[in-house]
């Protein structure tokens, strides 16, 4: 099994940046796809973004295209999510998953992280 830890939230106001980093135990991470979700309270998990095994193609909810940016690090088991031009509904807590093979922008991960807290203030 594959185990991820978020870390990297906080609070931060509109406008500003944030990077979330998701660091893997697996140290065969370059064949896992990587992905990122956010869920705030009383809502939904939505896919936020999502990187493959070679660190492309990657996808994006429409939310935040143009202003996150997922990336990964092999050499390092790492995967960030830049965060940037943050707005409050952009709070929630973030989780990053992995997957075999390809990636993809849903929910269908298999490793779970247990999540960082992002809140941003108006």
């Amino acid at each position: 099994q594959v185990q991820l830890v978020e870390s990297g939230g906080g609070l931060v106001q509109t406008g500003g940046s944030l990077r979330l980093s998701c660091a893997a135990s697996e140290r065969t991470f370059s064949n896992y796809a990587v992905g990122w979700f956010r869920q705030a309270p009383g809502q939904e998990r939505d896919f936020v973004a999502a990187i493959s095994r070679r660190g492309g193609p990657t996808y994006y909810a429409d939310s935040v295209k143009g202003r996150f940016t997922i990336s990964r690090d092999n050499t390092k088991n790492t995967a960030d999510l830049q965060m940037n031009s943050l707005k409050p509904e952009d709070t929630a807590v973030y989780y990053c998953a992995a997957r075999w093979s390809y990636a993809v922008p849903s929910l269908d991960y298999t490793y779970w992280g247990p999540g960082t807290q992002v809140t941003v203030s108006s």
